[in-house]
């Protein structure tokens, strides 16, 4: 199968599964609680990564597979064709709001990202990367994002690093031309991706919560590291910095050189 072939292929996917979550709204989820209560599993994340993994392993049996909700492979290394999905991104804000959620897959070959998806399902907006092919909104090419410097744009962070003022948050938010939250990591590093945030900060990212947006964001010239500007573990959690080059660096010099 082709490249081009195999991205047609996954974004049908994520376009069926983008029905099926609408089509959800029809009916009572079904809610679990699972680290605390702003951390939620549904049927629904439980259901769309079963029909995620069922179409990867239909089509490319011989791949492995990491998925958020635990039906995928056990996964300690990323030798090989490795897919890494997230079924619902902002299952909070799925349950709550019914908007500002996602779909997410990363496709990783050896550690290296090749392909990644972001579908922001209430806003019509999806986003892919192929590795030194571009990245795409809607199918419509982005450009690579502006390298601008903390002051002149806006920077999200996640409920914990703003409510803990962890990583000098309140001093970044200051040095900035304001706060967004959005609970969506997916969402938020497309946000920066599209050049409508500067920087995305956040304390706690899952594998499945960076895969997809790490090929998107750098395919655009953002750097994507963790908070102390080593690069990101795709097997381990990471606290994490998605910018600009010139937000990113001004950020780790002025605010975290002591993390």
């Amino acid at each position: 199968m082709t490249r081009d072939q195999m991205d047609k292929l996954i974004r049908s996917w994520m376009e069926e599964a983008a029905a099926m979550i609408k089509e959800s709204f029809k009916t009572t989820l079904t809610i679990e609680i699972k680290s605390d209560r702003n951390d939620l599993v549904t049927n629904m994340d439980k259901k769309i990564e079963q029909f995620l993994i069922e179409k990867i392993r239909s089509n490319f049996p011989d791949d492995r597979i990491l998925g958020e909700e635990g039906y995928g492979d056990k996964i300690e290394d990323l030798v090989g064709r490795v897919w890494i999905i997230d079924p619902i991104d902002g299952t909070l804000n799925f349950v709550k709001q019914q908007e500002n959620f996602a779909i997410m897959i990363g496709v990783y070959q050896d550690g290296e990202g090749r392909m990644g998806y972001i579908y922001d399902v209430m806003a019509g907006e999806f986003y892919w990367a192929i590795a030194g092919e571009g990245a795409y909104l809607n199918g419509n090419p982005l450009p690579n994002v502006a390298d601008i410097e903390l002051r002149e744009g806006l920077v999200a962070l996640s409920s914990g690093v703003f409510s803990s003022d962890k990583y000098k948050a309140k001093e970044i938010v200051r040095g900035s031309s304001g706060l967004r939250m959005i609970g969506s990591a997916g969402i938020e590093t497309v946000h920066v991706a599209a050049g409508r945030l500067v920087a995305y900060i956040t304390h706690r990212l899952q594998p499945w919560d960076m895969a997809a947006g790490k090929v998107i964001a750098e395919e655009l010239g953002l750097v994507y590291t963790q908070i102390n500007g080593e690069p990101v573990d795709l097997l381990q959690q990471n606290a994490t910095i998605i910018a600009t080059p010139t937000a990113h660096k001004e950020i780790l010099t002025n605010y975290l050189v002591d993390i």
